[in-house]
């Protein structure tokens, strides 16, 4: 299998403090190993087609005003306003995660530039830093997101396409603890802090 260049090679540039803290936000949804969680692009390896596919099938997205429909969507009500009309929830993680992770690969896919993916990328900092005090707090939060998730696809023929939750739980804890983890790399507060340039 041909595999494109190293993400470094076409954007070696490392983000600043602010703009890993904000691609962070999406880390708990990408456990697989070809996942980069600390670039703008999503993959470890320039894989245009593959963000497009994915955004095809998961998504139903073909093009930018496909895109910004779903992140509107994900923003104004997203999965959290059907969580709390059934269970009195309203996990924001879950949703911030979800969005963060369609900017990426909707960069990746061709559909955004570089600048109109961090416009949209500043646009949930703000209520997500208000909302949450840890990266523990926006973990916990997230997986009550998709604990709830995972319980209204009983029944559906979606219901066995998630990963177990125990998988979740682990890259969770991972996320928390491990040294070259974004969350350890950038603390929650670095983004109320002054932005600067990383190593």
């Amino acid at each position: 299998m041909l595999r494109g260049p190293k993400v470094e090679e076409k954007y070696p540039v490392p983000l600043t403090t602010h703009q890993l803290w904000i691609v962070s936000l999406c880390a708990p949804v990408n456990r697989g190993s070809e996942a980069s969680r600390t670039t703008l692009y999503p993959f470890k390896r320039i894989d245009d087609k593959r963000a497009r596919r994915w955004l095809t099938e998961n998504w139903e997205i073909s093009s930018q005003d496909d895109v910004l429909d779903s992140l509107n969507g994900l923003a104004e009500r997203g999965y959290r306003a059907q969580i709390a009309e059934r269970f009195g929830l309203s996990p924001l993680a879950w949703d911030v995660a979800l969005y963060v992770d369609v900017v990426r690969n909707a960069f990746a896919a061709g559909h955004l530039d570089e600048g109109e993916a961090w416009q949209l990328l500043w646009n949930v900092v703000r209520p997500t830093a208000a909302a949450y005090g840890s990266w523990k707090e926006y973990a916990d939060d997230y997986l009550l997101g998709r604990i709830v998730w995972m319980g209204m696809l009983r029944g559906t023929p979606d219901e066995d396409f998630p990963a177990p939750q125990a998988v979740s739980d682990k890259h969770i804890r991972t996320l928390l603890e491990a040294p070259d983890s974004p969350w350890v790399m950038v603390p929650w507060q670095a983004i109320g802090e002054q932005d600067r340039h990383r190593a």
